[in-house]
């Protein structure tokens, strides 16, 4: 299994419950397919540095997951699907990335205390 994160921005028009709701769907079809959720961020409403589909603003997530290389796939083809998603990027952490996540995830739980 390789270590993933993917990054996605969420249309604006949504609600909170519904910002939530699609982050749900997607963390489970992750764990229905036998991935592991490392750990979730939102990073919520934020500007774009360019206007996407006429809007400039989105909701900014980040999923770290572990997963079989073949799940990426499918993965990104559920996140083309969905017309809630503006724009996307999954990319595999190398073992340099891998501890600069854990060390973020660790310092913010700290921070959390």
């Amino acid at each position: 299994m390789n270590h993933y994160e993917a990054a996605f921005i969420l249309t604006p028009v949504l609600s909170d419950v519904q910002m939530k709701e699609a982050v749900e769907k997607f963390k489970n079809f992750l764990t229905e397919n036998s991935a592991e959720i490392e750990n979730e961020e939102e990073w919520g409403l934020r500007k774009l540095a360019y206007p996407i589909q006429k809007k400039s603003t989105g909701f900014y997530c980040l999923l770290q997951f572990a997963a079989d290389p073949a799940l990426v796939s499918k993965f990104e083809l559920q996140l083309r699907r969905d017309e809630r998603v503006m724009r996307f990027l999954t990319f595999r952490l190398d073992k340099y990335a891998l501890e600069y996540a854990q060390r973020r995830m660790n310092k913010k739980n700290e921070e959390g205390k």
